[in-house]
């Protein structure tokens, strides 16, 4: 987009609408044993009526960080915020949206319950417009939460009282941003575009409320490049729009279209990215041609905010800091990451992989597969119109639980719900253990000889046979049947600087920057030369608390000299065997 939009979701921008992030009053419960959460109106409104507000909070940023001028990191079962609004035009419809809460969300308007949400990392709104009157307005919302509850994903959140190994602070109640929007009774609730670079159009399905006409209008760099309408529009439509000049999305390239949409007095702006993503023969493709996957394991998390950054600034930082290093994209790891982070990911031309934040759940449970859906889902068509996304990956790492093997069913049944919802890109199952349906077979392999790492993969070249640490440990439980390989978690290597934290990492025996460069280099080449190897994701960018095994440190500060970082970004962008 020619202009750098403020909107929170720039995705689907309206004029009218006013953040409420900022103070509210708030108050909270200690977690207790055998918490039950509730979405029960009775059980909500006792909560609400006998809610005592002992502190101010900075929303969006949850309890836990500093940020949020509270910074208490125990276990926490329920948080409450209070805030009073000032409300003049009452119209249309009112919608009020939270960008995340973990994890049960219960919204009261004015003393009236107005809808809840679970899930913890997706975006959610409702219409307040039955609950709201001119003037001041009371907004009362409730979040209920239990990390250690086996039907709730928490992604990286500790379960224990303390951060360990590769869990860290709990994130609890809202930690995206809180705002108003106005439109008109009839208006856009949502829409999915699909861009077509070979036949050089892009087609747009929407969902509308009441009957309007509607019109939409494609620009780049600001000169009209195409148009379509339909008159009296309602219920579901499709807009097909030719396109007068071609500029595709690429990597390090992020051309992006604007959008302008009217549908009567609703006006709407959006973007997409003119690519198409594909495999074929053992590649990755885009618009056509072989791309290596430069990746980085970026896990979203700031020492300030724990999941939620203090501006812009932070989230555009750690795109740059990775493209400089020769990577070109990331895996977003184990957290829905907020659309505005997406949006500078669609500018800059970065590739990412859509995640969730699985961990902390019974993989063995028939309970899962109905609250995982519900929750994927949302994630899924929130961010389907990001061209910088390639690619979904709903589960990582689905180890056992208290011994009892994962339901294959649930990791087959989300896979197949994923390339239903959304056919024009891949899918990875589960990143790591257990595959069960997949269309690209992806490793997790921290060894870190270089020559044996090597030694192993190159059997894909020779005889087919890939070598992983899960197939051979665990034989059944999943079978490589000749897909595309992408190691998608290598390295680790760890580099210690912060003495704050009881620090880990892996193949910590590295004693000088010179080995560090050695080790690193080796396996990166190990992967590049591979001819069967579409691409590798290297763990991690910067630390995370005691995780101590990225480039920078948690604050995005240097760990290495100058030459290592250019010994690092020359091994990063070498051309690989794939491409040629």
């Amino acid at each position: 987009m020619n202009t750098v939009s403020t909107h929170p979701n720039p995705q689907l921008e309206r004029e009218n609408w006013v953040s409420l992030n900022g103070k509210w009053d708030f108050g909270f419960k200690k977690a207790k044993p055998f918490f039950n959460l509730s979405d029960n109106e009775k059980d909500i409104m006792n909560f609400y009526h006998n809610a005592k507000f002992t502190h101010e909070i900075n929303v969006p940023y949850c309890i836990e960080s500093v940020l949020s001028g509270i910074g208490y990191t125990d276990f926490v079962n329920a948080v409450w915020y209070r805030k009073t609004v000032e409300i003049s035009n009452t119209d249309g419809c009112v919608f009020l949206h939270i960008g995340a809460a973990d994890y049960l969300t219960s919204v009261i308007i004015n003393g009236k319950l107005a809808g809840s949400h679970k899930g913890g990392y997706t975006s959610f709104s409702f219409d307040i417009s039955p609950y709201i009157k001119q003037g001041e307005n009371e907004i009362f919302i409730l979040c209920q939460d239990d990390t250690k509850s086996p039907l709730i994903p928490s992604g990286k959140q500790s379960n224990r009282k303390n951060s360990y190994a590769c869990s860290y602070t709990r994130t609890t109640g809202i930690w995206q941003t809180v705002y108003l929007e106005y439109t008109p009774k009839e208006h856009i609730n949502s829409f999915e575009i699909y861009p077509n670079p070979d036949q050089k159009e892009v087609t747009i399905s929407f969902s509308l409320t009441g009957r309007e006409n509607l019109s939409c209008t494609v620009f780049y760099d600001g000169k009209a490049v195409g148009c379509n309408a339909i008159e009296n529009a309602f219920g579901n439509v499709i807009l097909h729009i030719p396109l007068d000049e071609i500029h595709l999305w690429e990597v390090g390239h992020g051309r992006l279209y604007d959008l302008e949409i009217t549908f009567g007095g609703d006006k709407v702006k959006s973007y997409f990215g003119l690519r198409s993503v594909g495999l074929e023969n053992y590649k990755f493709l885009i618009n056509g041609k072989s791309v290596f996957q430069r990746l980085v394991l970026d896990q979203g998390y700031y020492r300030k905010g724990i999941y939620t950054a203090q501006n812009d600034e932070e989230l555009i930082r750690d795109i740059r800091l990775s493209i400089d290093l020769g990577f070109n994209g990331a895996r977003l790891h184990q957290k829905v990451f907020d659309p505005r982070f997406l949006y500078f990911c669609d500018r800059a031309g970065y590739m990412v992989w859509g995640e969730y934040a699985n961990w902390g759940i019974d993989y063995s449970s028939y309970k899962l597969t109905e609250i995982f859906l519900a929750e994927w889902k949302e994630a899924v068509e929130r961010d389907f119109n990001h061209p910088s996304i390639i690619g979904w990956c709903p589960f990582n790492e689905t180890w056992n639980y208290h011994g009892r093997r994962q339901n294959d069913n649930l990791i087959s049944t989300v896979y197949d719900f994923t390339k239903a919802v959304d056919t024009t890109r891949p899918c990875i199952d589960t990143s790591g253990n257990f595959h069960t349906k997949t269309d690209i077979y992806d490793v997790h392999d921290y060894r870190f000889k270089p020559d044996e790492f090597k030694k192993d993969y190159d059997k894909l070249v020779t005889d087919g046979t890939l070598y992983e640490h899960v197939l051979i440990d665990n034989p059944g439980r999943q079978h490589y049947n000749g897909e595309p390989v992408f190691i998608s978690e290598y390295g680790g290597i760890k580099w210690e600087t912060d003495k704050e934290y009881k620090s880990w990492g892996y193949g910590d025996d590295v004693k000088s920057e010179e080995e560090f460069a050695e080790r690193y280099c080796g396996l990166t080449d190990a992967i590049t030369k591979n001819e069967r190897i579409l691409g590798f994701c290297y763990t991690q960018l910067y630390d995370v608390e005691q995780e101590q095994n990225g480039l920078y440190t948690y604050d995005r500060k240097p760990k290495f000299s100058a030459e290592t970082y250019d010994k690092i970004r020359k091994s990063n962008v070498a051309v690989a065997a794939i491409e040629k």
